[in-house]
């Protein structure tokens, strides 16, 4: 059985930083590219980053580049997404997804990804 879990949200000021993680259980990060997604209220999700399944090479939606950053421990089976610098507009759910490509490759559309996690909330506010 697949799982997901993210936790590490929460409610933090402007500025401030948090780190989510993505528990994986039931699959191997070395055959799933794994992504983050977010939804903020009355707002479609939207892919926010993802990491490939084997050179771990990392994409981001260019409104996080330089803010966010996509690390994961093999030994551990967990990504993590690090988010600095936290704006108001990063106030949503964080989900994190799983899914397979034949190549080293990792996207941000939503319809591809197999596998969902119950995600976790992220309030940025002062």
């Amino acid at each position: 059985q697949v799982q997901l879990v993210e936790s590490g949200g929460g409610l933090v000021q402007p500025g401030g930083s948090l780190r989510l993680s993505c528990a994986v259980s039931g699959l191997s990060l070395d055959d799933y590219a794994i992504g983050w997604f977010r939804q903020a209220p009355g707002k479609e999700r939207e892919g926010v980053s993802c990491i490939t399944s084997d050179s771990g090479r990392t994409d981001y939606v260019d409104f996080v580049k330089g803010r966010f950053t996509t690390s994961r421990d093999n030994a551990k089976n967990t990504v993590y997404l690090q988010m600095n610098s936290l704006k108001p507009g990063d106030t949503a759910v964080y989900y994190c997804a799983a899914t397979f490509y034949y190549s080293d490759y990792c996207g941000l559309d939503t319809p591809a990804y197999d596998y969902w996690g119950q995600g976790t909330q992220v309030t940025v506010s002062s």
